[in-house]
This record gives C-alpha cells, sequence and structure tokens, in this order.
C-alpha cells in the first residue's frame, strides 16, 4: 500500500512508524510489528505504534531515523507492507536454551540488530540468553568478527594506532587525559566512545558537554589527519553498529554481561583498526568485577588479542571509591580540564590517567620500558597534553568555556563526626542517575570526603546538582536509603 510521509520530529533511537488505528484494522497491524517502508530502491525496518487523531487513515508518522535514511520529504509518498518475521528469532530462542550458535548463526542476529529487524525485547531476549547462559570463547570470537562484518571501518594509514578502554563502573573520566598525552606523543588515537551504561557519564558524555561528538567516517578522518587523535561517540558512525544497539537495551537492563562487554570492546577496537590496546579493569568490594573476575576478564582479553593478532594489555587497579570529585558528565569533564591546566590533580584523576598513558606509551614502544609514566607526566606537565586537548576539542568544534552548574544544588552534611570507612561506587553511581545523570549533562554529585578522610558533624561530604526538583526529591530519598557514605 501507498501511504503519505508525515513527520514525528523526534528521534525515537530506533524507526518507529505510527499508523491509523483505522488502518491497522484493516491490515490486521499491531503495535510492536513490524512494517517495510520503501522509496524506490531504499527500504527499512520499522517498529509500529498506533495512533488516533494525529494522522489520517492514509498517512504515515515517522520518527527521524526513517527520514533521514530514506532521505524523506513531509507529504511524499512511500510504499509500506508487513515485514516478514526475522529470521534470527529462532536463532535467539536457540540460545535461550543455551546451545551453541555458529558465525553465520550470530551474524545473522548482527544483521538483523543493524536493520532494525529485530524489537528491543527481542534483542533483550538475546542480552538475557547470553547473561544467562553465557558464550564459549569460540562463540565470543564470533560474535567480535560478526559485530566488525556488519559494520563500517575506518581504514586509517597511519601505523601505530593504539586505543584504550575501561570495562566502566567507576567515575571519572581518565580517557580525554590519556588521548591527550598519547597524540601529543605523536601515536594516532582513534577514540570512539560509548555512552554511559551502568554508570553517571560515558566518555561521549562528558566530551559532549563542550564539544561534538558525532561525525562522519570522512569528517573523522580529517580530524585524526589534523590532530593525531579523535574522541567521538561511536554510535553515529556506523563502526559497530549492533554493538550501539545492543548497548541501548543493556543500559535499560542495567546488565552488561561479560560476553557481550569482551565482544563490544574488541568489536570497537578493532573497526578502528588499533594494533596497541590497553584494556582498564577496575576491580574490588563496589565495582563492576571483583578480582578474581577482572583475571577471569584479562585472560579473555589477552585470548582475543592473539586470535586478532593485535598487542594488548590489562590493568588490573584495586578501586575502592570514584577517581575524582566531580561524577556526571559536567562536572567529570570540568575536572578533566582542571588536571590538563595543572590547576589541581582532581583526586586520583591525574595519578591514574598517568599510569595509563605511561602502559601504552611502552606498548607502543613510544617510551622504554618502566619509563612510560615518565614519559607521560612530562608531557603533562610541560602544557603539550593541554594544548593536544585543546586542538582536538577545536577540531571537533568545541570550546572550552561555557561549562555551568545546575539549576538546582542540595548539600548533604554528615550526621556525625568520623572518618570515612566506604564509599559504594554502585549507590553513587545510581544516585547520580537518580538526579539525571547522564541525559542531563549538568547533573551529578561533588564528592567533598573521600575514604580515610576525617569528617566533623555538620560538614559537607557531598553536593548533589539537579535540572529537576522532583528528580532531586528523588535522589535524597535514595541517599538516606542506601546510605551510600559510611562514616565510623
Amino acid at each position: 500500500m501507498q501511504l503519505k510521509v508525515k513527520f514525528l520530529k523526534l528521534s525515537a533511537g530506533r524507526p518507529v512508524a505510527v499508523l491509523h488505528k483505522k488502518l491497522a484494522v484493516k491490515s490486521s497491524m499491531h503495535v510492536d510489528e513490524r512494517v517495510l517502508i520503501r522509496k524506490n530502491s531504499h527500504k527499512i525496518v520499522a517498529v509500529v505504534d498506533i495512533a488516533v487523531g494525529m494522522l489520517k487513515e492514509d498517512e504515515i508518522a515517522v520518527s527521524t531515523e526513517i527520514s533521514q535514511q530514506l532521505s524523506l520529504k513531509e507529504g511524499e509518498m512511500v510504499y509500506v507492507e508487513p515485514a516478514t518475521s526475522p529470521q534470527s528469532i529462532p536463532l535467539i530462542s536457540k540460545k535461550l536454551k543455551c546451545k551453541t550458535l555458529n558465525y553465520q548463526e550470530i551474524k545473522k542476529i548482527m544483521q538483523d540488530i543493524v536493520e532494525n529487524a529485530l524489537t528491543e525485547s527481542e534483542i533483550a531476549y538475546f542480552i538475557s540468553a547470553v547473561y544467562r547462559c553465557g558464550m564459549s570463547m569460540k562463540e565470543i570470537e564470533e560474535m567480535v568478527r560478526a559485530i566488525v562484518d556488519t559494520g563500517k571501518k575506518l581504514n586509517l594509514k597511519q601505523k601505530l594506532i593504539a586505543d584504550k578502554h575501561s570495562i566502566g563502573g567507576i567515575p571519572g573520566r581518565t580517557t580525554p587525559i590519556v588521548v591527550s598525552i598519547c597524540a601529543a606523543a605523536g601515536l594516532t588515537f582513534p577514540k570512539t566512545s560509548s555512552r554511559a551504561i551502568t554508570s553517571p557519564s560515558g566518555t561521549a558524555d562528558a566530551l559532549e558537554v563542550i564539544c561534538k561528538v558525532d561525525f562522519t567516517i570522512p569528517e573523522i578522518k580529517k580530524i585524526i589527519n589534523k590532530t593525531n587523535a579523535c574522541m567521538v561517540w561511536g554510535g553515529s558512525l556506523g563502526l559497530a553498529p549492533a554493538d550501539d544497539k545492543i548497548i541501548q537495551v543493556e543500559r535499560l537492563m542495567n546488565l552488561d554481561p561479560d560476553a557481550q562487554l569482551l565482544a563490544s570492546i574488541m568489536s570497537k577496537k578493532l573497526a578502528v583498526g588499533s594494533k596497541y590496546i590497553l584494556i582498564e579493569i577496575p576491580y574490588g568490594k563496589h565495582a563492576k568485577v571483583n578480582k578474581k573476575q577482572a583475571l577471569n576478564l584479562e585472560k579473555k582479553f589477552k585470548l582475543l588479542a592473539k586470535r586478532f593478532n593485535v598487542k594488548l594489555e590489562c590493568a588490573l587497579i584495586e578501586t575502592k571509591e570514584p577517581l575524582s570529585n566531580g561524577i556526571g558528565p559536567a562536572l567529570e569533564i570540568k575536572e578533566v580540564i582542571s588536571v590538563l591546566k595543572r590547576e589541581s590533580s582532581g583526586f586520583m584523576l591525574e595519578e591514574r590517567a598517568l599510569v595509563l598513558a605511561g602502559k601504552i606509551l611502552e606498548l607502543t614502544g613510544k617510551a622504554k620500558s618502566k619509563k612510560g609514566l615518565q614519559m607521560a607526566k612530562k608531557i603533562l606537565d610541560s602544557g603539550e597534553a593541554l594544548n593536544k586537548f585543546k586542538q582536538i576539542i577545536l577540531a571537533q568544534k568545541g570550546k572550552l568555556n561555557g561549562l555551568r552548574e545546575a539549576k538546582i544544588k542540595k548539600q548533604i552534611l554528615s550526621q556525625k563526626s568520623g572518618e570515612v570507612k566506604e564509599i559504594n561506587i554502585k549507590s553513587i553511581n545510581t544516585l547520580a542517575r537518580l538526579l539525571g545523570c547522564p541525559a542531563d549533562k549538568f547533573a551529578g554529585i561533588y564528592l567533598h570526603k573521600h575514604l580515610k578522610e576525617k569528617v566533623k558533624k555538620g560538614e559537607k561530604i557531598l553536593t548533589l546538582y539537579s535540572e529537576s526538583s522532583s528528580e532531586l526529591d528523588g535522589a535524597i530519598k535514595f541517599y538516606n536509603q542506601s546510605n551510600p557514605i559510611t562514616i565510623k
């Protein structure tokens, strides 16, 4: 059938098409089923929603994802027909029964995810199957290949291409500092980042406060050729696109299965052509993983590195509290800038960033063994890292000024005197997300006290920032119930 296009003027995060209720009944279409929308030789699969009043029976309202991909104009005609059930549905069912999938089966699931043939609930079933049943190393290797093969590649000409990735879960942005130091040292550093999954801010969320993070591949190549590096959001590039769509659902489920984590990180590194990779694995009581799990991840990362012929090192570091004082996109990037300007150490931010940068400099041969930390500190102290950071931000159409505070703030005072004995990182992350992170860039937390520091009754221990009074109220309620900072 032919229908007239009407724009929804919203981005739904996936292709969504709205049909009039009468047309849906006639066509036996239901909510969350799929339709194939065609314009000439171009087509897209969309998820159906149904409405009355907002459109006529001969119209189809489409989300931004559809209008952009098909280059539609409002009022033009498109062909619409029910889409066939994806071939990957029985394969997801197979994984739910804890059976092994081969490359072709995994690739089919990834391809259907990329082409929006699977709904969010179907992707959630796949994530749940991987979380419950796990994957063999062979399956993980095949998933890495499938994710890379269903996306684009950066294909850079440079030889010393390095990358760094953290498994996440710990507030504090070391990546902008590490990238700036390494790029200043002459390494090529195409850093593509995901949005936050379980933490209050990812690198892309934080950088977006001061510059653009979504670019085309040709634009990124220009940025890298000019500055040696970039710090961008991978979701807009088509590099490992299946992974980006899986992450969107993982964020809703607050799940990050080990197999998916391994495949996600390795596929992104391979898609940009990295030959030297550092994986940061923070572990601890309140981190994403404990020491045993960290050692297991390290073993698996190194096995994957051998299979894909890349040099990889893991940095396992016990982490008992956030790395920075500021928690949340704007607060974290503000602290990064402070460290680069040599105005503060950003609590543990400078120390951790120097350790990681030093390891990369040694891994790539830019620094001799055990001399990487010294070289990294020299580059940071000299101002070279700051200049490189400014160069990258300018190339990404940004500027360093313009940071502001959230509209509302609330100080949390200690109810007693004593010493900070424990900081529950997971509860702090939840608290920040309740305040609006990472969607509200200026929401977040400022930590005034850290482990082993003395606290007097009535002294500030936290400042909460939010753009919404209702979110602030919910966060305060959670803080009182969870007591994330233990003082004795």
